[in-house]
């Protein structure tokens, strides 16, 4: 069940998520308004996640075009408190949105959700600063697997916060250095015949979410199974008691807080922290 605040009819515009690290630089902060104003004026509802630093910029450049907020507790909740201006600047002139209940504070495991939302509205996922372990590097993987294009902004190898961008580079990420590299994309994919997404179905049912007991019983269970040396996600699921969503969800909790990395095969291996 998704609520939202706003103007809901913004969901029918194609949409483009603009998002990066909460301790980005000066220059990230205005690539990443200006290159969320000039999608805007070329007819693209820019989705973030309203946390500080690049998401609060992407959606500042992108307030007179139209601007989806998509937040990780109740969509009556301002999270962080700083961004309280611009949570109310975006319900007047954008959307707020959420599959989290009204009234609800977010928490950690919350994220995970919200990131599958961004990547899930947008055609493509534009990242521009980003560390190794970056929440952001986590939506782009999402992105990713939902069939979407994925964007990143290179940087200094120096600078800790482009290090994640340059390695989407790597991996086969679009290498971008503004919004025209974004549209010629885009533009070549419907071209060559981009299907139109089906409309989001409002009306279909969440898949039923773990209780907070289950997850802290799993959160224990799971990370005494882990171990520096890497496992496959199915044998971590066919050795407990737990659902393939609980599994998922608590090795998505582990990657966004670092302690977590993924390697080639589904298998994943605690970080030395």
């Amino acid at each position: 069940m998704i609520s939202a605040l706003g103007h809901p009819h913004l969901l029918t515009k194609r949409t483009i998520a603009v998002i990066g690290a909460r301790n980005a630089s000066l220059n990230g902060r205005n690539f990443a308004r200006r290159i969320s104003n000039e999608l805007g004026q070329a007819g693209f509802l820019v989705a973030s996640g309203l946390a500080r630093g690049l998401d609060a910029a992407a959606h500042q450049g992108s307030l007179a075009t139209g601007t989806i907020a998509v937040l990780g507790g109740g969509v009556d909740v301002i999270y962080p408190k700083e961004n309280d201006t611009l949570y109310e600047e975006i319900k007047a002139q954008g959307v707020i949105v959420s599959e989290i209940e009204l009234g609800t504070q977010p928490k950690a495991r919350h994220f995970p959700r919200r990131n599958r939302i961004i990547s899930g509205l947008a055609r493509a996922t534009v990242v521009v600063e980003a560390s190794l372990r970056s929440g952001s590097l986590i939506t782009a993987r999402m992105a990713l697997e939902q069939n979407r294009e994925v964007f990143a902004v290179p940087g200094a190898p120096s600078d800790p916060r482009a290090q994640g961008c340059n390695n989407l580079i790597k991996q086969g990420a679009h290498l971008i250095q503004g919004s025209s590299d974004v549209l010629e994309v885009l533009n070549s994919l419907v071209q060559s015949g981009l299907q139109a997404r089906k409309p989001l179905d409002y009306q279909q049912p969440s898949l039923p979410f773990p209780d907070d007991k289950e997850l802290e019983i799993a959160r224990t269970e799971i990370q005494e199974m882990l171990s520096p040396s890497p496992v496959t996600v199915d044998e971590l699921i066919r050795n407990c008691q737990f659902s393939c969503s609980t599994v998922s969800l608590v090795l998505l909790e582990m990657e966004l807080a670092g302690r977590l990395e993924r390697h080639p095969g589904n298998r994943v291996a605690l970080l030395d922290t």
